[in-house]
């Protein structure tokens, strides 16, 4: 481990046992067709709603299907869809915002403005709309999400890069007669790279509850594969005589979201981010 992360975690227990739950989660994602016990999507509705046994851990759901696995394998779709919208939102608001701040003048205005008006609506009120428009599914999902969360990286980087570009290196930079697009991306996005990547890491736990949260609603993934909002969906309709099938995901969304929010807020304390 590099200096710089021994000083970030030193005396910090907590934020080390968050960082290894969360590398724990990714590992099993990442696994899951080797680890998970059972076919997460095969029924056998001789076995519905058994409970707990030495052939399935945590007992099978309404269809028989073994919960275990597919509390595995949803793993893969949450954590998976969670960082393909951190990575696409933080590429496109880090570029974007990087922009708007060198160029300046009516561009900067013009996509101020459409931030603006984007963070003026809440979230998921956005997604729902975009998803309305293009039916359900976790592709048209990743895009809505993409779509309104990119902003936030946007605003971050454009305020940063202007107080950047009036600094001696960029000028500099444009005396030696670089172009407009090499200052940003030798000198620019480097500056703020940190900044925006502690923004993104709490900006993870949001994206997780949301691809939950539509799915629970049932526009995200489609039967049977298995989620864990959707799992939490099917589990209502037993939620008095079985609630551990609504139990079992709430508490891996709990865990996983209230672990990156841990890190997320250390990490904008160390280094002054601006959270949303």
């Amino acid at each position: 481990m590099s200096k710089s992360r021994q000083r970030v975690f030193k005396g910090q227990p907590t934020i080390v046992i968050c960082s290894i739950v969360i590398l724990l989660f990714f590992i099993i994602a990442a696994l899951a067709p080797w680890i998970a016990p059972h076919d997460p999507v095969k029924v056998d509705l001789t076995q519905k709603l058994d409970g707990p046994s030495a052939e399935h851990w945590l007992g099978t759901d309404q269809l028989g299907r073994d919960n275990l696995s597919r509390l595995i394998y949803g793993a893969r779709v949450s954590l998976g869809f969670a960082v393909m919208i951190f990575v696409s939102s933080l590429i496109l608001g880090t570029l974007i915002g990087a922009l708007s701040g060198y160029m300046g003048g009516w561009l900067d205005n013009l996509i101020m403005r459409v931030c603006e008006g984007i963070m003026a609506f809440p979230n998921l009120v956005l997604v729902l709309g975009i998803v309305g428009i293009f039916g359900p599914g976790l592709t048209q999902i990743l895009l809505a999400l993409m779509m309104v969360q990119w902003v936030y990286y946007a605003r971050i980087c454009r305020n940063m890069v202007v107080s950047l570009k009036g600094r001696p290196f960029i000028a500099a930079a444009r005396v030696s007669g670089s172009s407009s697009w090499q200052i940003i991306r030798r000198h620019i996005i480097p500056n703020v790279q940190r900044p925006i990547v502690v923004m993104a890491t709490l900006e993870m736990g949001w994206a997780i509850m949301d691809i939950s949260a539509l799915s629970f609603l049932g526009l995200g993934i489609q039967p049977p594969n298995a989620e864990w909002g959707a799992m939490i969906h099917e589990g209502t309709s037993h939620i008095r005589s079985h609630p551990e099938l609504m139990i079992y995901p709430g508490i891996l969304i709990l865990i996983v979201v209230i672990t990156f929010n841990v890190v997320g807020e250390a990490l904008s304390e160390r280094y002054g981010v601006v959270k949303r």
